[in-house]
């Protein structure tokens, strides 16, 4: 059986449970507590590893510069436009209004202060990149693990044995990762359980408002951004490019994985549309690694769905750091199941806003995990059919 398909099963039993059970099922909360930490556990090694692994992969600085420079700039602009769009959304749809935790009282959570552009620039640079990873802060071990696959990537032959440790190093995560979501099943059951339980059915209501705005942002990212793109950048047709793309979704809804997914991107990139090979095994792990236009969407859409819940306001200011935010923090998330979910906590944190709701959405996270992925992966292809039309790199 799937592992998909485990946590389907978990998610219905779990809801089962909780409407069986109801109060006396918080007894499992802590097997969800338990899966949350995991996940946490694992993801700075993983993001210091996978990015360092994706950047060394480039292999010579002229490929660096020229098309790894275009490559990661793609990334960045759609990422940050697909923030924007999951604000606009949810501004629009407002999927926290009238979403009552009994647990948290209503407007007694402000928005921390919002610091200057420049102390945000400092902020992002290590002093120390070992207390970062302690920490945990992931701005300051992203920036860190750029500097330091760039440096690794200039040394060239003599830095071989650093980049092969960095390239086992992004797979033994990635295995360690598969073995942590084993646990999942179980833990979406407990997380479900508990929260049927203690709030009863009330809560689908309101979380349904917030999946629909998040697959509403995701649908929005690709009929507009990508379809311009494609049209007027990438020349591609448009009909044939979603006619192809389901070969890619399949395995994309199935993992709701991007490193997972690679070998059927790069072989549909190659084969059906055509890009070089070359091209397409430096863009598509890189890509699988950097480029998160779902996740920055889902970032986005969950940040004001919280603040909506509490009765705040965001500011035009506070939306701006917002976008910077989410597209810095979805630039290092790691492209494996459940990523997202600990990065929440972590931007929630970072905006002033707590992580109460976590518990809920963690629990239908597979749900709009499965349209992450695909618009990850469909945001790869679609910049890198960019980039192969404007370096002539089709077959």
């Amino acid at each position: 059986m799937q592992l998909s398909t485990k946590v389907f099963i978990g998610f219905a039993l779990g809801i089962l449970l909780g409407l069986i059970f109801k109060e006396k099922i918080l007894i499992i909360k802590p097997l969800g507590d338990l899966f949350l930490r995991l996940i946490k556990m694992i993801v700075v090694p993983l993001v210091f590893f996978s990015i360092i692994s994706g950047i060394t992969s480039m292999g010579d600085i002229q490929k660096l510069k020229k098309v790894g420079t275009k490559t990661l700039l793609y990334y960045i602009v759609t990422t940050g436009i697909a923030g924007i769009i999951g604000i606009i959304v949810a501004r629009t749809l407002k999927p926290g209004t009238g979403f009552v935790l009994d647990q948290v009282a209503k407007g007694s959570v402000e928005m921390k202060a919002i610091p200057k552009f420049s102390e945000v620039i400092l902020n992002m640079v290590p002093i120390n990149p070992f207390e970062a990873l302690v920490k945990g802060d992931l701005m300051q071990v992203i920036i860190f693990s750029i500097f330091l696959g760039i440096g690794i990537t200039l040394a060239g032959k003599k830095a071989e044995k650093f980049k092969n440790i960095f390239d086992a190093g992004s797979q033994t995560m990635y295995k360690v990762t598969n073995i942590v979501m084993e646990f999942s099943p179980i833990g979406v059951t407990a997380l479900i359980a508990s929260s049927v339980g203690e709030y009863g059915l009330k809560i689908f209501g309101p979380l349904g408002k917030f999946i629909i705005a998040d697959y509403i942002a995701m649908i929005t990212v690709i009929l507009v951004l990508y379809s311009l793109m494609l049209k007027f950048i990438a020349k591609v047709s448009i009909k044939d490019f979603y006619r192809i793309m389901p070969k890619i979704w399949a395995v994309t809804a199935s993992t709701t994985s991007s490193s997972g997914t690679l070998p059927v991107t790069i072989k549909v990139a190659e084969e059906d549309f055509g890009v070089k090979e070359e091209l397409a095994s430096f863009t598509l792990p890189l890509g699988a690694t950097m480029n998160m236009n779902g996740a920055v969407g889902y970032l986005a859409v969950a940040t004001i769905f919280v603040a909506q819940i509490y009765g705040i306001d965001m500011p035009i200011a506070q939306q701006a750091m917002l976008i910077l935010m989410t597209t810095m923090i979805a630039v290092g998330a790691p492209g494996i199941p459940g990523g997202g979910i600990v990065l929440t906590v972590m931007l929630l944190g970072t905006m002033g806003l707590p992580a109460d709701i976590m518990g809920l959405i963690a629990g239908i996270y597979r749900i709009i995990d499965m349209g992450h992925t695909s618009l990850n992966v469909t945001g790869d292809v679609v910049s890198t059919l960019c980039i192969a039309r404007s370096e002539n790199m089709f077959k």
